[in-house]
């Protein structure tokens, strides 16, 4: 993609100069301008690639439809005239979601102010109210430095006001994550004002509206992300320990569960928030004192042919099993079988494979006893198997490489039976193909007692670095 950004007047300057001087119809002339920027190294990615309808018979200039869309609910704001405004606001939303480049020229040149507004006008129309909430996520979608102060304190209002109502607490909580993600200000502003307990308290009250509970599942894991490149370090951390100390996040979440047994997406989101939020040892614990061990490995077990839920489930169990008693009590539910089983079960998909292999890695950390059952179970053969149907996948030569090495430090036995199953040859590739991987690729080769050589690059004598 192009470095190089033009504005949409200069582009549209060119479309129309193709038809006037080169006598090109619209779609040409298009066409044309496309090619000659991008052949420049411009990125075009937030231009909308389209002719401007004909100038009218006034004279008067003619705009890009979602530039008319935005005229036209202007000025029904300004009459006050609702039924008009929801016309637009469903037609802004459908031109925003359609493709970037409106979205951007709309955020350009106005749009956010507006449909603020709108929100405003319509607060107490509650279809009108939806559709302004649609048109403001729309708008955000990608552009989170949007928001502002009043739209902050408008999302929060609208939530509390309208808790018990589903639709808009499901188009608020969307709009707050459009807002948030990769953008850290937005997420730290938006908790001070008191987003959390709003979005728990969400999942409870709508405990069977599956959008309510994945919306909020969604926004609770991007409050734990550290995602905003233009800041040098965020709260994510602190965010993830208020959701569970502060609101009971972990029993939430984990009591949403029965309401959805039946339904793979809601509890693939689930999982993937538990995830999240075990970034302490006591959380791990309390996933397991809760219940939420026992509905995983249930869930490994009754939806094995669930490639996405699969994947959820592991990341869970990976996460969780950082506390050392919980990695027994893994063990102890079968949890290592049932994974290798995952594992062999997709095989073909990289992803389950990595999640698998760290999963397992984990178990196996400073815990012998643990390696034995993995061992046992084929865990070191389905971390192999995984090496060598996935060898351009790094994130996976990096975990297989790491669950092999915690298989044998401890237990010097395995590195023969492992070595028979074709490790050493593996592991080299491995080595060889990712760069990321050398170091863990030459730890495991070391631990199971090949001839690996080690440079050492610095002796603590003065003078550079050996390169």
């Amino acid at each position: 993609m192009g470095s190089k950004r033009i504005t949409q007047e200069t582009f549209d300057d060119v479309v129309q100069e193709n038809i006037t001087e080169f006598d090109m119809d619209p779609e040409e002339a298009v066409k044309e301008a496309v090619q000659q920027f991008e052949s420049q190294g411009v990125d075009l990615s937030t231009i909308v690639k389209a002719a401007r309808k004909p100038n009218s018979e006034n004279g008067q200039e003619q705009k890009h439809d979602i530039l008319q869309t935005l005229d036209s609910l202007r000025k029904s704001i300004a009459d006050s005239a609702l039924i008009e405004l929801g016309e637009h606001l469903v037609c802004v939303s459908e031109q925003c979601r359609e493709q970037l480049a409106a979205r951007y020229l709309a955020g350009q040149k106005g749009a956010y102010p507006v449909v603020l507004s709108a929100c405003k006008l319509a607060s107490g129309d509650r279809s009108v109210l939806l559709k302004a909430l649609h048109a403001l996520s729309a708008i955000m979608d990608g552009q989170p430095d949007l928001l502002d102060s009043a739209g902050q304190e408008l999302l929060l209002q609208t939530l509390k006001k309208n808790a018990d109502d589903a639709a808009l607490t499901q188009a608020g909580i969307r709009c707050i994550r459009h807002a948030c993600l990769k953008h850290e200000q937005n997420r730290q502003e938006l908790v001070k004002g008191g987003i959390l307990p709003l979005l728990t308290a969400a999942i409870v009250q709508h405990g069977d509206c599956a959008g309510v509970v994945r919306e909020a599942c969604s926004v609770l894991r991007v409050m734990t992300l550290d995602d905003d490149i233009r800041v040098p370090f965020g709260h994510a951390h602190d965010r993830a320990k208020m959701i569970v100390s502060e609101n009971n996040g972990l029993k939430v979440l984990i009591e949403a569960v029965k309401a959805f047994t039946d339904d793979s997406s809601v509890l693939s989101d689930l999982c993937a928030t538990l995830a999240r939020l075990s970034v302490r040892n006591e959380f791990c614990q309390e996933i397991v004192d809760l219940g939420g061990l026992n509905f995983m490995v249930a869930l490994l077990a009754d939806c094995i042919d669930q490639q996405e839920l699969v994947k959820q489930v592991l990341s869970a169990i990976w996460a969780i099993a950082g506390n050392d008693d919980v990695k027994d009590a893994i063990i102890n539910a079968g949890g290592a079988d049932l994974i290798v089983l995952a594992m062999s079960h997709h095989l073909a998909n990289p992803q389950i494979c990595e999640q698998g292999c760290a999963a397992l890695c984990m178990l196996a950390l400073r815990k012998p006893e643990n390696c034995k059952v993995i061992m046992e179970g084929g865990g070191a053969l389905a971390a192999l198997q995984a090496m060598k149907v996935h060898p351009k996948e790094v994130a996976v030569q990096k975990q297989a490489c790491m669950l092999i090495r915690n298989l044998v430090s401890r237990n010097r036995d395995f590195s023969q039976p492992i070595l028979e199953m074709g490790a050493e040859s593996l592991i080299l590739e491995a080595r060889a193909v990712h760069q990321d991987c050398d170091d863990l690729a030459k730890a495991a080769l070391r631990d199971l007692g090949c001839k690996v050589e080690f440079r050492e690059l610095w002796t603590g004598q003065r003078g550079s670095l050996a390169p």
